[in-house]
């Protein structure tokens, strides 16, 4: 079976949103889908999309599984985007959580050490 993930992210602002998601993800948007809507594919057949739809602002919550964590964060930090969380679960599995301007939590998890 096939998958594909395409998480939609509702924000305030769409131009306050679209530069801190291209400071945390590295790279302006893709495509953009139209005028209330940008979208980062982030590996193939998985996309990120950051809308404008105030109404719903700040109520989403995404974690994305990457190869390399330390270097990631190394990276965002770099952009100067820092996390508020970092959480270690009890089988080593590691997770860092960004919030963008509305609240939205965007979280980035790794294997264990």
């Amino acid at each position: 079976m096939a998958l594909d993930l395409f998480a939609g992210i509702p924000v305030s602002d769409q131009a306050v949103a679209l530069a801190w998601y291209e400071r945390l993800l590295g790279a302006p948007p893709t495509y953009v889908a139209g005028p209330t809507e940008a979208v980062w594919e982030l590996a193939q057949h998985r996309s990120l999309a950051v809308e404008h739809r105030p109404e719903h602002a700040g109520h989403a919550l995404t974690t994305v599984f990457v190869d390399d964590l330390d270097s990631l964060v190394a990276d965002i930090a770099e952009r100067g985007v820092e996390p508020v969380g970092r959480e270690t679960y009890p089988n080593g599995v590691r997770k860092v959580t960004y919030r963008d301007p509305d609240g939205n939590e965007i979280g980035f998890g790794g294997a264990p050490l």
